[in-house]
């Protein structure tokens, strides 16, 4: 594996950390609001996102590349409404998705085939953390603005639980 790719992956075990300091921030702005839903849906993605960090760790491991843990920066975005948390989710997602495909970018380049292949779950993953964090948006749009609108979706995130990622190395 060439060094930028190595460099790369395990630039991604930070933002990954990152990721799930960021949910956490949003899960403690929602328990503040009394919103357990919303708080209990972000701290289950707090928990997938450590658990993606822990799988890029384990592929270098695997691998037998050296893993340098950094620094995880504190969460610097500040909350005045319901709705922010979710717009900044699903702009976060969307710059996740961007790191996954510059790494897919740079194997695929380097003719990296075992890390392409671990990559192609990242790959589904974001989709679905993508089309997760648009809905929550839109949802929130279209009912969150009515109490009894908000009460339900509040409802629906609290019956989410976390379950851990399916790809095994």
């Amino acid at each position: 594996m060439n060094d930028k790719i190595a460099a790369l992956l395990n630039d991604q075990i930070n933002k990954e950390f990152y990721s799930a300091y960021l949910y956490l921030d949003m899960s403690n702005y929602y328990d503040e609001l009394d919103l357990d839903g919303y708080a209990n849906y972000y701290m289950v993605q707090a928990q997938e996102e450590r658990d993606h960090a822990l799988l890029f760790m384990k592929y270098m491991q695997s691998i037998g590349l050296k893993v340098t843990l950094e620094a995880i920066g504190k969460p610097d975005k500040t909350f005045t409404n319901v709705l922010e948390p979710l717009e900044v989710a699903a702009e976060h997602e969307r710059y996740v998705t961007e790191l996954i495909n510059n790494i897919y970018h740079e194997a695929h380049q380097d003719k990296d085939y075992r890390t392409l292949k671990f990559l192609d779950w990242f790959v589904d993953e974001q989709r679905e953390e993508e089309e997760s964090a648009d809905s929550m948006v839109n949802r929130y749009k279209l009912f969150g603005s009515d109490p009894r609108g908000l009460y339900l979706l509040d409802q629906e995130y609290a019956a989410r639980a976390y379950a851990p990622p399916s790809l095994t190395l």
